[in-house]
């Protein structure tokens, strides 16, 4: 008997320890619960939203007759605003905070002249005024007392106890403060357009650039004396730098006036810089400059660029090649594509290196490309892009390397 019973004890369920093991394994499924949940949540806020992006299929292109040039020249970059900072006033150079190559803001101080006598003609200015503000005060005081005076005077008068005399001095004693106060604030106010003349003059010893641009020669340095006009013997400087405004470069070419009938207005121009024979940059007539020269028999012609590029520097020569847009006879002969046509706005620069974004499954991939050529908006690419693939048309700066996309 005893047997049995130890093994049905044996068999028997201890329910005592029951909650502690169901306990246990509900907290192994809650914190389970918790970290996936968390992981979930990191997921979607590190998870940035898609990018909206415009693509388009890419498809090989050939050249076109109607694109070919109709008159070739060679001219210079130039810019349309250049300036010498100088000074308004003669003065002694006391510091200078640019350097060539450097880019500054408009309104940035560049240069600072020797203030000393003109700190000082401010503070005496300041002097004169607050004597002169005085002066008012004190007789606006005096005017007072002879108002009252006046006043008594003309009271005794009435009853005879004073003479006309003493009445009528009374009365000039008044109007003469009542001039002289006028007087007192007149001089307050010459001495206030004198202070507002001399702080004017001392602000002018701080040199501002007028505009935005790159600084491509400093001409002055710290104790040499600058004018702003040309003094005999060379020893007086007439600016601090000269500004270029990088914005503004063009291109100016003189056109032969047999040739000129071949350009307007608007017309595409492909232009070579000398320094860098194979970049073909695009590019369009501004202007047609309505004076020729009887000299050389030449016509102006201003060129805009359509891309900028640090590359591009004044005084650059460059050959520029008019090209036609008439529509003419397509050949029957084959042409040699000329590779992948895209807009300008679909190639991202980096240093002498060209990167496109192409789409595929949602997900841009950041391609190195080379280019054939260039032609207005247009640019060709040779490799790294191929024909049926879909690529990104205008980069924003959000679009990275591997970021989802959304079509628009």
């Amino acid at each position: 008997m005893t047997n049995k019973d130890e093994l049905l004890s044996q068999l028997r369920i201890n329910r005592d320890q029951q909650p502690a093991a169901d306990s246990k394994t509900h907290l192994w499924v809650g914190g389970g619960v918790v970290l996936l949940l968390l992981t979930l949540g990191i997921s979607y806020f590190n998870d940035p939203a898609p990018v909206k992006v415009q693509v388009e299929m890419a498809r090989m292109a050939v050249p076109d007759s109607s694109s070919a040039t109709v008159l070739d020249a060679t001219g210079y970059v130039v810019a349309r605003r250049i300036s010498t900072v100088s000074s308004k006033v003669t003065g002694r150079v006391a510091e200078i905070f640019i350097e060539e190559g450097q880019q500054v803001e408009k309104d940035q101080v560049v240069a600072r002249l020797d203030d000393s006598n003109t700190a000082k003609a401010v503070e005496l200015s300041k002097a004169e005024l607050r004597s002169a503000k005085t002066l008012v005060t004190e007789t606006q005081a005096r005017l007072t007392e002879a108002k009252l005076t006046l006043e008594r005077t003309t009271e005794l008068a009435r009853t005879q106890l004073v003479s006309a005399a003493a009445l009528d001095k009374a009365r000039a004693d008044f109007e003469s403060l009542r001039a002289q106060l006028a007087a007192r604030n007149a001089e307050v106010d010459v001495s206030q357009k004198r202070l507002a003349l001399q702080q004017q003059n001392l602000e002018d010893l701080t040199l501002r650039a007028p505009f935005a641009g790159v600084v491509i020669s400093k001409d002055s340095q710290p104790g040499e004396m600058i004018s702003p006009m040309s003094a005999g013997g060379g020893f007086t400087r007439t600016g601090i730098c000269t500004l270029v405004d990088m914005a503004s470069l063009e291109i100016e070419v003189d056109v032969n006036e047999s040739y000129i009938q071949r350009v307007r207005n608007e017309q595409f121009v492909q232009a070579v810089l000398e320094a860098y024979p194979e970049w073909k940059i695009p590019a369009k007539v501004i202007a047609i400059i309505p004076a020729a020269d009887r000299q050389k028999a030449t016509v102006k012609v201003r060129i805009g660029f359509q891309i900028s590029d640090p590359r591009i520097l004044p005084d650059m020569g460059v050959k520029v090649a008019f090209l036609n847009a008439e529509p003419v006879v397509v050949e029957e002969k084959p042409k040699e594509p000329l590779g992948v046509r895209v807009p300008i706005s679909a190639v991202r620069n980096e240093g002498e290196d060209k990167f496109i974004f192409v789409v595929k499954d949602g997900v841009a991939e950041l391609r190195k490309v080379t280019l054939n050529a260039s032609y207005g908006t247009d640019i060709y690419i040779g490799s790294g892009l191929r024909p049926g693939e879909d690529f990104v048309v205008e980069i924003t700066p959000e679009l990275k390397d591997g970021a989802r996309v959304e079509l628009q």
